[in-house]
């Protein structure tokens, strides 16, 4: 069976020898930020916190500071795990520290069940947030009491006003790409009016969607993002952490900024999709770092493109909807791109974070094909997952001459099998004890492996034909045994050839046309086989404007009861195997059992999509 610990990773000593990974535009800000001393002289008082409390602490033992910030609204999907691997790898890489940070500053979202399903995703990926001793596992609602503080600075400083216009009125005076837009009535009220307004915000006093504070920096500006944004809303809704404490809840491109500040963040690297966001990310923390609220210098958003790949969907919204409408069995449903989907597939830590290197950091948009993540999973369990025969449409084999040649019709005879190839086992380590099963007068044999009138240059079981059975005896087959009521074939016929077993000294004395895989009637056990294939047939099922539903592939899953060898019979949930000839497939973590087994199909052997 194989292992699902990921490689360990590069140490920072090592990364500081140059041994880390590929270069990219990422690596190269953090060198150039390392060489210039842009944070050395940073302070770091053990916790998050404002400029005073950071001034009091020790130099930063951390070179560089990242995050990983999902807001606990759902479940992670592959996307969020190269952000991942991103974040924290570079963090281990670069001798720095990343944060596990919740951005739980929408109260009407989240959910005590998405933190924990995202925090075993992180560990089960290989990473923690443990680093010099402490725990860097934070959460944004705890941030609240500054985030208003800071609100109540940018108020009074002139940089923030409370607007009463309709959400409609808003979005009208906001202008467009060629339009600028234009001041609220309610733009030059006095600091003092304004900060009176908004702590009757605060305190209850104004019904929700009434009025909001928003930033005052430039209704002509080009970037609309930069056009007096919204800060904080009036919300009534119990958060999962604070409860009712507040009423007013800040928005995330005011909230994010900050807590990236107060936990000294030194490269918050987002998505493409947040670079507008950027300038108004730059002229908060310059507000507040100016006013003496948060430390110099600030952190710095860097931008690159998310994860596009084919075949897959990553909308929050729209897994949900499978979910929901049934089209799956649940989030972590094998053909799920979430990271608990991925893990009940099969998948392995070590693989994703290879896919995550494999496919780099870029600033432009490209798909990646989903043989890439596949072709990752192979390289990794090709020298960790043990083999195994397996039949999956099986046909019973019958050796007519058994009692004959050994004495008995109920004789049975111990066969072995390398677990693992020998150039599968890394020098200086034990090769794993051989597998074991029994021949006997009856075996499985799979249904293309015999042909009553074979086609041209068929070389396994047909009339006349000699064959082995892997790991055991070469047999001639003489013919069909028995059809059922329309003409299917359910017995075939074969005599063994003595003296030619696998391993003794007249195994060769027979030459065969082929071998084939097997599993005796004697000791196989009867498995539930899942063999899952992509959800969707169309590469990129909800581009533009098409009903992803509609892309939905019937053939994604197809359940068959086969037969497998006494070493996959006594796996356990989690284990993963390659089943001789099939590919490789992992024993279910939900549903497989002493006594029944269930198996899923990981990826074939190949990619059977390669145009």
């Amino acid at each position: 069976m194989s292992s699902t610990t990921p490689n360990k990773a590069t140490s920072p000593a090592a990364a500081a020898d140059g041994e880390h990974k590929v270069s990219n535009f990422l690596r190269q800000i953090i060198e150039n930020d390392l060489d210039k001393g842009t944070y050395q002289t940073r302070r770091w008082a053990g916790s998050p916190g404002d400029a005073a409390h950071h001034a009091a602490g020790q130099p930063d033992p951390a070179k560089i500071r990242t995050r990983f910030p999902p807001e606990p609204n759902g479940y992670l999907h592959v996307g969020h795990a190269k952000s991942i691997c991103l974040n924290f790898g570079l963090a281990r890489d670069y001798g720095g520290v990343c944060h596990m940070r919740f951005d739980d500053t929408n109260p009407e979202k989240e959910d005590t069940e998405y933190v924990n399903s995202i925090l075993d995703a992180v560990q089960w990926l290989g990473f923690d947030w443990q680093a010099n001793g402490n725990s860097h596992l934070y959460q944004a609602s705890d941030y609240f009491d500054f985030m208003y503080r800071a609100a109540e600075y940018l108020v009074q400083a002139g940089h923030a006003y409370v607007d009463e216009q309709t959400a409609e009125q808003m979005r009208a005076a906001r202008g467009d790409f060629g339009k600028p837009g234009v001041d609220s009535p309610f733009r030059n009220r006095t600091p003092a009016e304004n900060l009176a307004r908004f702590r009757e915000m605060r305190d209850g006093k104004h019904e929700d969607g009434s009025m909001v504070l928003r930033a005052r920096i430039d209704m002509a500006s080009p970037n609309i993002n930069m056009r007096d944004p919204a800060i904080y809303r009036i919300r009534r809704a119990t958060h999962h952490n604070t409860g009712d404490t507040w009423c007013i809840y800040p928005m995330y491109t005011f909230a994010h900024p900050i807590e990236d500040a107060l936990e000294q963040i030194t490269h918050s690297l987002c998505t493409l999709e947040f670079e507008d966001q950027r300038p108004f990310y730059d002229w908060l923390l310059e507000r507040l770092t100016e006013g003496g609220l948060l430390q110099s210098p600030p952190p710095r958003q860097y931008e690159f493109a998310r994860l596009n790949l084919t075949y897959v969907i990553t909308s929050k919204r729209k897994l949900a909807q499978l979910v929901y409408d049934h089209k799956v069995s649940g989030w972590d449903d094998p053909r799920m791109p979430t990271i608990v989907g991925l893990r009940r597939r099969g998948y392995t830590p070590a693989a994703i974070q290879l896919f995550a290197e494999r496919i780099g950091v870029t600033k432009s948009d490209s798909w990646i094909d989903y043989s890439t993540l596949e072709g990752c999973l192979r390289e990794d369990l090709e020298n960790k997952a043990h083999r195994g025969m397996a039949v999956l449409d099986p046909v019973k084999l019958v050796l007519t001459n058994w009692a004959e040649v050994f004495g008995s019709d109920d004789y049975t005879e111990d066969c072995s099998q390398p677990a693992l190839p020998h150039s599968a086992i890394p020098e200086g380590q034990p090769e794993p004890a051989p597998r074991v099963f029994k021949i006997g007068k009856e075996v499985w044999i799979e249904r293309e492996d015999f042909e009553e009138v074979p086609p041209k240059g068929y070389k396994r079981l047909f009339p006349g034909n000699v064959v082995r059975l892997k790991g055991g005896y070469v047999i001639e087959c003489t013919g069909v045994g028995a059809k059922d009521a329309e003409g299917k074939v359910t017995e075939v016929h074969a005599k063994v050839i003595p003296d030619t077993k696998s391993g003794t000294p007249g195994a060769d004395s027979v030459k065969a046309k082929a071998a084939i895989t097997w599993v005796g009637v004697a000791d196989g056990a009867q498995a539930e086989v899942r063999l899952y294939d992509r959800l969707f047939l169309d590469a990129q099922p909800d581009a533009g404007s098409k009903d992803f539903i509609e892309a939905l592939n019937p053939n994604s899953l197809k359940v068959v009861t086969g037969y497998v060898e006494p070493s996959l019979a006594n796996a356990k949930p989690d284990d993963k195997f390659q089943f001789e000839r099939h590919g490789y497939f992992v024993a279910d973590r939900v549903d497989h059992a002493a006594g029944k087994p269930v198996f899923n199909r990981v990826t074939g052997l190949k990619d059977s999509w390669a145009r």
